[in-house]
């Protein structure tokens, strides 16, 4: 049996059509993905939309539409932009669905009957975008929400059902104790914990006048809350299309999940409350959250105000998928804030993309053409001597990249594949293989561009999950027939046989040199984002 790894996205509030930080997280959570199936992994990467709630009825109400014709479009929306990035997603969770109810209404039950759901009043500020009341602690001047800084808190009194969070305090404390890597990077960590000592307050689970959502199993004049509902979309997606809709059959082969990739701004629900709830509930935990940062733009943070939002749709048009997946996966250490410049995105495609790796495979399958007739090497690749300095370094990165992956370091991954680049062009320059065939050395130039040749293979295969698009076309181009760019990974491509010094066969046929990556230039700024 294949080792499985499960793995999501948070699922998106629908109040909007995907920004860039959404497609952000989405990128990486499909490198995860895309680098453990290449492992030999079974893997089921979920992501989809949170559609329930008051910021959503709000919304439809102000578009003329109703709810659910609203979450349609938003969800379509979201669906098409996975699609213009490759996102290789196995399910898509939608928590307006039927089956989604049910398994709704059966977890409820079980916290009920835990003693850990009761009825109370509750006084406070609300921010109707995060969908949570803020305590004052949180507020900043003027009662405004610390995420949405624009958006006044709404003063709220009302009759609501609770979750006994304060319950868990001891017990979260203690998980986190016992499992230190539940939680990174550390520096989240160490901030849920600062909030978990100070003390939980237990959170409202329902709300009253509000129509769009799932009615509280024991009591239908009430709604259930975005959040209590929303992350058990995560649950829902577990379920095969065949399963009837029951937590045993969703629990059966893919839980606990292994990696949930959230940004900042949840982090509380994700790292608090989902634990609490499940605790409640008697089911295991994830195995990790990893928090990633928030990106900027120009050194500024986007917002509509300013005017400097960045479209993702229209960056994928203007640049390519592959473009913007190896940009964020390379610039921004994941797990730290990040910004976007224009000039710089297009500099560093240009210099890494273009010039380190484009022109190695070029200008070496030219004179592969030149001199060894159109044809990998035919060297004997055991006689390559193993200080070679294109062996050694190779070898190097064969033995780090899958720990970088595995940290969710995409930047050492591409330092790791750019550093095997650009040794690869020195050593071109300083072997000078048409020098050698001048010199009737046709033996020695044979084993340096089958060396760079083998590189350049070998760097297309750690980059693979990133920038499956070019992997492929370098590959081809290497004259083999593979396919990087779908959710089945063709088994001749997995880890053993690939990720290794030496895989490329003697006398294989070469593709005619074409570039496989073309320079990019700023024709115009990337328009705004349009929500």
């Amino acid at each position: 049996m294949s080792p499985r790894f499960s793995l999501t996205t948070p699922l998106y509030y629908v109040n909007a059509l995907p920004h860039i930080g959404s497609a952000y997280t989405t990128i990486a959570a499909d490198v995860v993905a895309r680098f453990y199936r290449l492992q030999g992994y079974h893997v089921r990467f979920i992501t989809g939309t949170d559609e329930h709630g008051q910021k959503i009825e709000r919304t439809a109400q102000q578009r003329g539409l109703t709810p659910q014709d609203h979450c349609d479009e938003i969800a379509a929306g979201f669906e098409a932009l996975w699609q213009q990035l490759h996102i290789t997603y196995d399910r898509f969770s939608r928590t307006t669905s039927p089956r989604h109810h049910a398994i709704v209404r059966e977890f409820f039950q079980r916290v009920w009957d835990n003693g850990d759901i009761y009825l109370g009043q509750q006084q406070g500020w609300y921010c109707v975008e995060c969908e949570e009341f803020k305590e004052e602690r949180e507020l900043l001047e003027g009662q405004r929400c610390p995420i949405h800084v624009n958006r006044p808190v709404e003063w709220r009194d009302e009759r609501n059902y609770f979750f006994r969070l304060s319950t868990y305090q001891d017990a979260l404390l203690a998980y986190y104790a016992t499992h230190p890597d539940f939680v990174q990077p550390r520096s989240r960590r160490n901030e849920v914990l600062s909030f978990i000592e100070q003390g939980l307050q237990d959170f409202s689970i329902s709300r009253v006048n509000l129509d769009w959502g799932f009615p509280v199993p024991t009591d239908p004049e009430h709604t259930l809350y975005v959040w209590f509902d929303a992350l058990l979309g995560y649950v829902t997606a577990l379920l095969e299309p065949e399963q009837e809709p029951t937590l045993a059959n969703a629990l059966s082969t893919w839980w606990p999940i292994n990696l949930h990739i959230i940004g900042k701004d949840i982090l509380r629900f994700h790292a608090i409350s989902w634990p609490a709830m499940l605790m409640s509930a008697g089911l295991p935990l994830p195995e990790q959250i990893f928090v990633h940062g928030f990106l900027t733009k120009n050194g500024q943070k986007m917002g509509k105000s300013l005017g400097n939002t960045l479209d993702p749709v229209a960056l994928v048009q203007q640049y390519s998928a592959d473009a913007v997946r190896y940009y964020f996966m390379k610039e921004v250490e994941f797990g730290r804030d990040g910004d976007f410049s224009e000039t710089r995105f297009v500099n560093i495609l240009n210099a890494d993309l273009a010039n380190d790796i484009g022109n190695l495979l070029n200008r070496t399958l030219k004179m592969a053409w030149k001199y060894t007739g159109g044809e990998v090497p035919a060297i004997d690749i055991h006689a390559i001597a193993p200080e070679h300095p294109l062996r050694q370094l190779a070898e190097h990165v064969s033995q780090s990249y899958g720990t970088a992956y595995r940290r969710l370091a995409f930047h050492e991954v591409c330092q790791l594949a750019l550093g095997l680049a650009r040794s690869g062009n020195k050593f071109l320059d300083e072997e000078a293989p048409w020098k050698r065939a001048k010199a009737g050395e046709m033996n020695a130039v044979a084993e340096i561009l089958y060396c760079v040749l083998e590189a350049v293979r070998l760097l297309a295969y750690v980059l693979a999950p990133i920038i499956p698009h070019l992997s492929e076309a370098i590959y081809q181009q290497l004259g083999y027939s593979v396919n990087f760019n779908g959710s089945v990974i063709d088994s001749a491509l997995l880890a053993d046989s690939q990720a290794h010094w030496g895989v490329l066969p003697a006398g294989q046929p070469l593709s005619q040199p074409a570039p496989v990556f073309q320079k990019l230039s700023v024709l115009a700024p990337v328009p705004s984002d349009p929500n």
